[in-house]
Formats: structure tokens, sequence, C-alpha cells
């Protein structure tokens, strides 16, 4: 069973989020790296962009395939991961830590997000 940290929040795109003092970490998850396989170039929002909530922002490119990165929340994107843009592959080894993609200054708190026992069921049924 692929990891699920019980302190992060969660997309059905497979994006977690973790919020401290207001402003809102994103990364992906231990199964979209699992899923994607070997992640080979990251194309991340830019410092100062804007992101509004279920919108592309950026891309994730592997040996498989390329998919999209979608914003969990509204807002301005204050910091990028640039040890992923230099070495992607860490968001394979390290999904949930040193694999961090790029924090957001939210407009306000974002519905719709999942549990750790929503997502877990969620990818038990994509799993099956």
């Amino acid at each position: 069973m692929t990891a699920v940290p019980e302190h992060l929040e969660y997309t059905a795109e497979h994006e977690w989020v973790s919020v401290t003092d207001g402003l809102t970490k994103v990364g992906i998850t231990a199964f979209a790296a699992e899923s994607l396989g070997d992640i080979v170039y990251v194309q991340l929002p830019e410092v100062g962009s804007a992101v509004t909530a279920g919108e592309p922002c950026g891309e994730l490119e592997s040996t498989k395939s390329v998919s999209d990165l979608f914003a969990p929340v509204t807002g301005e994107v204050v910091a990028v991961n640039d040890k992923v843009a230099d070495d992607p592959a860490v968001v394979n080894t390290d999904p949930f830590g040193d694999g961090w993609l790029f924090t957001v200054r939210a407009e306000e708190s974002q519905d719709g997000l999942l549990s750790s026992d929503e997502y877990a069921a969620l990818i038990e049924e994509a799993a099956e």
C-alpha cells in the first residue's frame, strides 16, 4: 500500500497540501510519483504568478508521459523548489519531503480537499 501521511490534505489529482502560517505547500503524492514512473523534467509556476484552484499551473514529464500539474488552491506563488527543477528524480525518491513543488499564499481556505482516509480510499479504488 502506498504511503498516505495523515497530517496532509489531498486532491483527486494526486497532489498533497500542507498549510502552515497561511502558506500552502504543494507536492505530488507517492501514488502519483509511482504511477508516473521516473520523472525527468518538472515545469513549475513562476514565483509571483497567480494560480487558480483546479487549473493547470505546470507539468511533470516522466519516461512514460507528460502530466499537467494542477493548482490545489487559488493564490500567489511565493516559492518554488529549485531542487526538483535541477534534479526531478527527487520527486520520485521523496515526494512528501524534499520533492515538494511550490508554495502558494492562498486567497482563502480551499474546499474540496480530501483527508488522508478519503485519499487512501481513492487510490485503493484506482488500484482495483
